[in-house]
């Protein structure tokens, strides 16, 4: 016993102070520490330093503190903003269809090409003082989401402008003279921009960019000046064939030093009027029966000044650092809200269709078996429009959340995938024959076009989330890295010190928190007291949950080092659990946002036991694929001491948040809310919405005919005949009969599908018509 008391007295001795702990253990270690360091390329630690840390810095501290999230203020849009959504917005959605866009115009319609121009839809980011509508982030989402419910021509011809490109680099980096002469003509239409990132050899590793400028002497004007020669080879950019100003992205060389002394200057964006000798644009992609333009530019030996690099000639080789600041808003905001407004369409048509399509006597949205997916439409959704509101929020706070952007663009187009996927099983063949009748079948082809583009999803999730989590979120490593690129030595061993000495603090504290609330249910973990009864434990659960994430994170790294980076499998997983606490913490936000709606609450219910099973499997998948068996078994005990607490949503909750979707009330209202929801029975939702409200006012009336017919009141036959004759019969009255026979018409209307000549040529773009005498007999 003595020998143990001193031996743990001299580990104390060592670790308590500094200056012996520097000698014997953690100069050592950083010796070591330094030659395993991977070296790092200037844009690939621009990338890394990019953006800021937020709310998923919390989550990766193992003890959230969840008073900070309650803090976060709720956006809000202000008068102005809400009357453009009311008018621009719902005006703009009129003149927008998907099968005009893809059959006829294979674009949007000129008119509505008129009215983006001129009530400011491409400077919503603008500020006014150069003639733009200056937008909140939180109104940028919602007018997105809103065109998104609607056409995507529309959606993406707005939002791509308000994304990253020449406007939001501008508005950072140019020079007042750029800003001057650019900004106003952008703000009012005058302008198309486009921005050219993607080249053939450099999708998703757009720091590999081989488009080239040289440096060199040429005429500009008639004069000789200082320019660039150019050559580029870009595809898939977005309003590239129809932009009269190209932001393009290339690396610039300067051989003959006539900037400096440097050959590589580095990469480097201009902005380049496609007017211009040399530049090619005008050929347009196809992507998957899209019509918004989208196309492949480029150029040869193309002579332009250095005044059009972006901020001008001091910004020579700046260009990465500039897209990498930028991103983070852009994808914060443009996918989240289009696959976000993209759902609200399928949960709100497809949950109606659900009520007035019966098979077997019965509407098919009571079945188990649809019910299951109108369950996970409605959860997913309310937790990815959770996410889209609150990280639109953090823009606005000044925050860009680099690693949040990867989270939400990465869950929110997959959530969209399987609500649209969802959709399409309900629908059946309403949803596979294409025409004016079908409202999901562009949204289902077109759903890969988010998954790939702004990073490819599987980059994302296997290389980004947890990769660049690791080190910006993270409290200590981010410091433990800059101290080994210290050029003082003695500095950087004290750095070092300091910082592996509270991160062996932080790892053992973390894995102690795991494993007691583990032990405990985390029944003892603290919630701020204001949170709703029903969501505490939630709170609670999640605590344990990033407990013994950032113990897993960190011993993760320890034992596998810079393995880990290529171990993308169990980097995926550790993504996961980040990103599914992520948008836990976003749906228990809007739950309280909201008012503790208690008819909401089964929306909330479900995402929560959704995020809560998911991040269970993620946690199992990377220690049961752990390279060392022995610390797998170890991390096992400390995560999961009990065995497994957590269990899929149950049935029974799917049953009550199914049947809020296929049915009038104010909890559908908030779901969808921001949604263009017509009321025209010629329009494939405008009819479907008509259709539910006709069907719910009928059902009562349809219930007496049934009872009429057991007790023999009213005679057999189909439907339409047994009305006929509970009229007669006077079981019903005369509006009630013709209530019911609009009814029907209606549900004809609705679930009709179209249908063409042979040949698609002569009324290829007219649908058939569905009972017309009929319609204007009831109308």
């Amino acid at each position: 016993m003595t020998w143990l008391l001193i031996l743990i007295a001299a580990a104390a001795t060592v670790l308590l102070l500094p200056p012996l702990r520097r000698a014997v253990l953690t100069g050592p270690i950083f010796a070591l520490y330094k030659k395993m360091l991977p070296a790092m390329s200037q844009t690939e630690r621009e990338a890394l330093e990019a953006g800021t840390v937020w709310w998923e810095g919390e989550l990766f501290s193992g003890k959230p503190a969840w008073q900070k999230l309650l803090d976060y203020p709720q956006p809000k849009l202000t008068p102005a903003e809400q009357s453009f959504l009311d008018n621009e917005c719902e005006a703009l959605c009129a003149m927008s269809h998907d099968w005009d866009t893809t059959q006829i115009h294979h674009d949007l319609p000129p008119e509505a090409w008129a009215y983006i121009k001129d009530k400011g839809f491409l400077g919503m980011i603008i500020p006014k003082r150069y003639g733009g509508l200056e937008f909140s982030a939180y109104a940028h989402s919602m007018v997105v989401q809103k065109l998104s419910t609607r056409c995507s021509a529309a959606a993406v011809s707005v939002m791509v402008p308000n994304s990253l490109g020449p406007a939001e680099l501008l508005l950072h980096y140019g020079t007042e003279e750029q800003k001057d002469h650019y900004l106003p003509r952008l703000a009012k239409g005058q302008e198309i921009p486009a921005f050219a990132l993607t080249s053939p050899q450099a999708g998703s590793d757009a720091a590999s960019i081989p488009d080239l400028g040289i440096v060199c002497k040429g005429q500009w004007r008639g004069k000789e000046v200082i320019g660039m020669r150019v050559t580029w080879d870009k595809r898939y950019i977005t309003l590239g064939p129809i932009c009269t100003v190209l932001g393009l992205a290339f690396r610039l060389q300067d051989p003959e030093h006539l900037l400096g002394d440097k050959d590589d200057l580095g990469i480097t964006c201009a902005l380049v009027p496609t007017g211009h000798p040399g530049v090619n644009i005008g050929r347009r992609h196809f992507p998957l029966n899209a019509a918004w333009q989208n196309g492949p530019n480029s150029g040869k030996d193309v002579f332009m000044p250095l005044d059009w690099i972006i901020g001008g000639p001091a910004m020579a080789g700046q260009g990465w650092r500039m897209l990498m600041e930028c991103l983070a808003a852009g994808r914060s905001i443009s996918l989240p809200s289009s696959n976000t407004g993209m759902s609200k369409l399928a949960v709100r048509a497809t949950g109606a269709y659900a009520r007035v399509r019966s098979q077997f006597k019965t509407a098919i949205g009571r079945f188990e078996g649809i019910e299951e997916p109108l369950a996970r439409m409605g959860g997913k959704l309310y937790a990815m429009d959770a996410a889209r509101t609150m990280t639109a929020g953090a823009i606005d706070l000044g925050e860009k959340p680099s690693v949040v952007s990867a989270i939400v663009k990465y869950h929110v187009t997959e959530g969209a995938r399987q609500v649209v996927n969802d959709a399409m099983d309900i629908l059946g063949g309403k949803g596979i024959c294409l025409g004016p009748n079908n409202f999901m079948g562009r949204a289902y082809q077109q759903i890969p076009v988010a998954i790939t583009v702004e990073g490819a999803n599987i980059l994302t999730r296997s290389l980004i989330i947890f990769g660049q989590g690791a080190i910006r979120c993270h409290p200590y490593v981010l410091k433990e890295m800059a101290a080994a690129k210290e050029a003082d030595a003695k500095k950087g061993l004290r750095d070092f010190d300091a910082a592996f000495a509270a991160h062996l603090w932080f790892i053992w504290t973390r894995g102690f928190r795991s494993w007691s609330m583990g032990l405990t249910g985390s029944n003892f973990a603290s919630v701020p007291v204001e949170v709703a009864p029903e969501t505490r434990r939630y709170y609670q659960q999640l605590s344990r949950f990033s407990a013994a994430f950032a113990f897993l994170a960190d011993v993760s790294m320890f034992v596998m080092g810079g393995d880990l980076k290529r171990k993308e499998k169990l980097s995926a997983r550790l993504g996961d659990i980040l990103s599914l606490m992520y948008l836990a913490s976003a749906t228990l936000k809007r739950y309280e946002a909201d008012g503790r709606q208690a008819a909401d609450a089964p929306l909330m219910h479900w995402a929560i036991w959704d995020a809560m099973f998911r991040m269970q499997n993620a946690f199992e998948g990377v220690i049961s694929n752990y390279p060392n068996r022995y610390i797998a078994a170890l991390l096992h005990w400390y995560i999961f001491p009990l065995g497994r607490p957590y269990e899929v949503p149950s049935d029974k909750l799917g049953h009550e948040v199914a049947q809020l979707l296929i049915e009038p009330s104010a909890t559908r209202a908030r779901l969808t809310d921001g949604m263009f929801v017509p009321r025209d029975e010629a329009d494939a939702v405008g009819v479907i919405e008509l259709a539910l409200e006709a069907t719910m006012a009928a059902e009562p009336i349809e219930a007496r005919i049934r009872k009429a017919v057991k007790e023999g009141r009213v005679g057999a036959g189909d439907t339409a005949r047994q009305a006929a004759h509970a009229f007669e019969a006077g079981v019903i009255t005369a509006e009630e009969h013709a209530l019911l026979q609009r009814r029907a018409v209606l549900r004809d209307r609705a679930i009709a599908v179209d249908d063409f000549p042979q040949d698609f040529s002569v009324e290829k773009v007219t649908p058939a018509p569905t009972r017309p005498e009929a319609l204007r007999k009831v109308a």
